[in-house]
């Protein structure tokens, strides 16, 4: 809906299971900081693949091998220990200081780089957590000097971190309903919603279509088991 309004100026995220392209977020408003399932590479020839590719291979428990050459084919997911994707440093650089709301939804921002995120907008810019619980806050003998990164909900000099703690579903509607835009919203979800139902139940009939047509076999005599 923020996209829609034009009003998105850039999704971060640390999930890998692409449900944020699942919403409609277009990929040049979108940072997959963990990386993807979206794409697979090849990674000897470095030859792409799609997620259905790779699905339809890793569900027959077959290793995934790249139709080029005999290398192996990796999801774009990070591993432990590996980089993250260089367009979430190059957008960082450009996107928080253009930032005037940071919306944090459903993060413990305990993993970084990623949790640092909170500290890249200028000093005056409000930061909302949407969340089951207080995460990122400052603690400790840095919060009694008022230094040192996170969010600062408990200062006595706090005028910008907002804390709303509960479900990331009711907490984006309570401030859709505090914008003025109630009913788009449940009407955008339900819609969506139909949609994704509509295309898991399509997946399904192709998938039990296929399994049908491969059960057949020819018995030579004219009949079909």
């Amino acid at each position: 809906m923020l996209h829609d309004k034009g009003l998105l100026l850039r999704h971060y995220t640390q999930n890998i299971d692409t449900l944020e392209r699942v919403a409609k977020i277009p990929d040049e408003k979108l940072v997959e900081a963990h990386g993807t399932f979206h794409t697979g590479h090849c990674t000897a020839c470095k030859e792409e693949y799609t997620q259905n590719w790779m699905k339809e291979r890793i569900f027959k428990d077959d290793v995934p091998i790249c139709e080029k050459c005999p290398g192996v084919v990796k999801p774009d997911i990070v591993f432990f220990g590996e980089n993250l994707p260089d367009k979430f440093h190059k957008m960082l650089k450009k996107d928080f200081t253009k930032c005037d709301l940071l919306i944090i939804l459903g993060s413990s921002l305990a993993v970084q780089p990623f949790a640092s995120l909170v500290d890249r907008v200028p000093d005056h810019v409000p930061r909302l957590l949407i969340n089951r619980e207080k995460a990122g806050h400052r603690t400790g003998i840095m919060a009694m000097l008022g230094i040192g990164g996170g969010l600062d909900f408990d200062g006595k000099n706090n005028t910008r971190d907002v804390l709303w703690i509960g479900d990331c579903d009711e907490g984006c509607q309570l401030l859709a309903d505090k914008l003025g835009w109630t009913e788009e919203l449940i009407a955008l979800s339900q819609k969506e919603h139909e949609q994704i139902d509509k295309e898991a139940e399509k997946e399904r009939s192709d998938s039990k279509k296929a399994g049908d047509s491969s059960s057949k076999t020819d018995c030579g005599d004219g009949e079909k088991n």
